[in-house]
């Protein structure tokens, strides 16, 4: 906001309407003292008289010096009777304000933003049917899918853990040791025939000599996966 020259009058003067206008008006900005209207400078009997440089408040401005001389531009040209009335008058002061340039683009970047606030406001509640159908959707698929994944897997993993207990070395060795033992007894089983006289010789010749084949090669592989093991 923008503080006009003779915004401070004399307390002997009358004060036009309810109270002091400087009870509304914006004590923030200052104008340079160099660009005070030609027309502030009345006689001591006139109602206008604006405070001296001395004895105006000090406060910081943050009007930069064009804008400061964009609005001076606009006041040097008014009468007396136009700049008390933007100084009494709240609707004068207002439409004034309004018309300045810099609240111009203020304005209309604020109305912008509020545009696309709104914008994006009507997008996020369109969108919000299309969020509710994928958090069912997930819910969905965390009840049943998620669930029957997890009980294959459990299956996988269980299938696994017997996998490798039944090709674990330890296994494996009793597997072979259990063959051997079988093949053993099938020895002793022929040659009981033999000795029974329920097989002839050639028969038991051949079948005995496959079945020490086999006992020996499966007594070489346990020796060896045996001997591995434990070096």
């Amino acid at each position: 906001m923008f503080k006009f020259w003779g915004s401070q009058e004399q307390q002997a003067q009358p004060r036009p309407q309810d109270g002091s206008p400087q009870s509304w008006y914006p004590p923030s900005v200052v104008s340079p003292s160099s660009s005070r209207p030609s027309t502030s400078s009345l006689s001591s009997s006139g109602s206008f008289n604006p405070t001296r440089p001395a004895e105006r408040p000090q406060s910081p401005s943050h009007v930069s010096p064009a804008e400061a001389a964009s609005i001076i531009a606009l006041l040097k040209d008014k009468s007396i009777d136009e700049l008390r009335r933007l100084l009494s008058d709240k609707d004068a002061y207002h439409q004034f304000l309004l018309a300045i340039d810099q609240v111009k683009i203020q304005n209309k970047i604020r109305d912008e933003l509020q545009m696309e606030t709104l914008q994006l406001a009507r997008e996020n509640l369109e969108k919000e049917p299309r969020i509710m159908e994928l958090k069912n959707q997930s819910r969905i698929i965390r009840t049943t899918e998620l669930a029957a994944a997890q009980e294959k897997l459990h299956e996988l993993e269980k299938q696994k853990e017997e996998l490798l207990k039944f090709y674990s070395p330890g296994s494996l060795l009793h597997r072979l040791q259990e063959a051997m033992d079988k093949t053993e007894e099938e020895s002793e089983m022929l040659h009981a025939q033999l000795l029974n006289k329920e097989i002839d010789t050639s028969a038991f010749v051949q079948k005995y000599k496959k079945l020490r084949t086999t006992y020996h090669r499966r007594a070489l592989v346990h020796l060896a996966a045996k001997t591995s093991s434990f070096g």
